[in-house]
């Protein structure tokens, strides 16, 4: 089933939506709505060039847990020759501009960071609610990603790179910090064979919302 929004912020219970976790329609981007969404494991995702929002909540959810991020041989080589540096919250507008634009993504059919999307997170970050890993080499920024932060747990959003292997530094970093400060969950939203080699894995939507309420 798939619901159709209103202007009132709440949603409908996503144990209803279709089989591939859309659930609801319409609505804003508004802050309020978005933080809404993330604190039940509910996210917008659709193609800017239609109108209409669409929000999706899998009943499967791809994780990937801090303490347990896999590590390649290859990656570890990587990390030893200190090829990259990484920080947090450097440069978001950057990293999200790179997410929407690198590889010519926004020109592909069914791009879906647009605009307002783009626009609607970039306030999420101002406000304290979203947040960056940039990879530099050298004082060029190659690499990173942005998500969604509530409480403990990382909401990733998307992930850019302009030379190989700087989306999985982003990765491991964005890893190692929260391991250090007891981190909950990466939120992967959807499973890949990247983000399983990298120690994603699969839980349940009630088991991932009992770990977040521990946050409320």
């Amino acid at each position: 089933m798939i619901f159709k929004l209103d202007n009132r912020i709440a949603f409908p219970d996503p144990h209803l939506g279709e089989p591939d976790g859309l659930f609801a329609v319409g609505g804003d981007l508004s802050a309020e709505r978005l933080l809404l969404a993330y604190s039940n494991g509910i996210f917008p995702w659709y193609s800017f060039r239609n109108e209409t929002i669409m929000w999706f909540c899998p009943m499967t959810r791809f994780v990937i847990f801090p303490e347990k991020v896999r590590i390649s041989h290859s990656m570890r080589n990587v990390l030893n020759k200190n090829v990259f540096t990484c920080t947090i919250n450097q440069d978001f507008a950057a990293v999200i501009q790179n997410c929407s634009t690198a590889d010519g993504r926004s020109e592909q059919d069914g791009a879906w960071l647009g605009p307002d999307m783009v626009a609607a997170y970039k306030h999420l970050h101002d406000i304290g609610f979203a947040a960056s890993v940039e990879v530099w080499h050298g004082s060029r920024l190659v690499g990173g990603l942005y998500g969604v932060t509530i409480g403990r747990a990382f909401f990733g959003e998307s992930m850019f790179s302009l030379e190989p292997n700087a989306s999985k530094m982003a990765l491991i970093f964005l890893a190692r910090l929260m391991a250090e400060s007891k981190g909950l969950f990466i939120d992967c939203q959807f499973e890949t064979e990247h983000l399983k080699s990298m120690g994603g894995e699969t839980i349940s939507y009630d088991e991932y919302m009992a770990m977040l309420k521990t946050e409320k």
